[in-house]
């Protein structure tokens, strides 16, 4: 029996999600949304590019989470962008709520399934959805830091004029301006980019990280990035469901690790078929050290704000 996936919200994340994981023959999908016609008409299309594709996902759109039952992994993309005169407790209360609708509904009818949250602001759904679900930390993955790392890979590949293949980088920390790229461990066939940047370019490709996201946004004005983070949330879902063992940069529930408890935190973890494996501790600098403590402190007080 084929795997199943299932992507609240048919909006660009969730449909672009959708077909990522179906082209790339994954799972077969279910798109849900509240929005009527919307999943359906996405759903069906992207089914109907199937045959083009060779591929035999399925796909169903639809509004009635029965449909979602016994998924192997729900991707939470649904929520409401910051609107201007929204504060951020406005945007974080509103999509605190329909996290309560979303992740009720998902588990009553995938009680197994691993949650993947997207939703923004992500660390503090993330935590919102793991209080809610009852699961164990696990299974419940904050998707963040497999992007941030992946618009890091992308700023090095195009400073040194080298393959995206050669590159690897990790970024920690909430998924925000307090994110923490980390540049020691950041690699260009091994090397790390320390030994073939000067500190002020590295500085300004960690800068530019950081606020990866607003300039997509700022160029297209009335929306927000969607190939990459869709994308990225793809990479977690085939190392879930092909029980890859992939070390990825997520956000992940701490419970000790990196001196910190109870709160969720980007950092580097083994995704396999049982969700987060393992949380992958590194050594920091004391600066690393301070930066992180700084991230989780932002995070710890969005949380504080919606009570979880």
């Amino acid at each position: 029996m084929r795997k199943k996936v299932t992507i609240v919200g048919s909006g660009n994340v969730g449909a672009t999600a959708a077909h990522w994981i179906a082209s790339k023959e994954l799972a077969d999908v279910v798109l849900i949304d509240i929005i009527d016609g919307v999943p359906q008409g996405k759903g069906l299309d992207l089914l109907e590019a199937m045959p083009i594709e060779k591929r035999d996902s399925h796909i169903l759109g639809t509004q009635d989470y029965r449909d979602t039952a016994n998924s192997d992994i729900v991707v939470i993309t649904a929520g409401v962008p910051r609107k201007p005169g929204m504060s951020r407790d406005d945007l974080l209360n509103i999509n605190h709520n329909i996290m309560k609708t979303v992740v009720g509904e998902a588990v009553k009818y995938s009680p197994n399934c691993i949650l993947i949250v997207v939703s923004n602001p992500l660390d503090a759904m993330a935590q919102a959805a793991y209080k809610m679900s009852g699961f164990p930390r696990e299974r419940v993955i904050g998707m963040a830091g497999v992007l941030d790392s992946a618009r890091f890979r992308t700023f090095i590949a195009q400073e040194l004029n080298v393959s995206v293949e050669n590159v690897t980088a990790f970024v920690l920390g909430g998924h925000g301006d307090t994110m923490v790229p980390l540049a020691r461990y950041s690699t260009v066939a091994g090397i790390p980019i320390t030994e073939l940047l000067d500190a002020t370019t590295v500085e300004k490709l960690i800068q530019r990280t950081r606020d990866g996201g607003a300039e997509i946004v700022k160029y297209l004005k009335t929306g927000s990035a969607y190939y990459a983070p869709s994308a990225a949330v793809t990479e977690m879902v085939e190392a879930i469901l092909k029980d890859k063992k992939k070390i990825l940069p997520c956000a992940a529930y701490l419970e000790g690790e990196y001196g910190m408890r109870g709160l969720f935190v980007g950092v580097p973890v083994k995704l396999g078929a049982k969700g987060i494996e393992q949380i992958v501790e590194i050594k920091l600098t004391p600066q690393e050290k301070s930066e992180l403590d700084r991230s989780a402190a932002s995070v710890k007080e969005l949380v504080a704000v919606i009570g979880v």
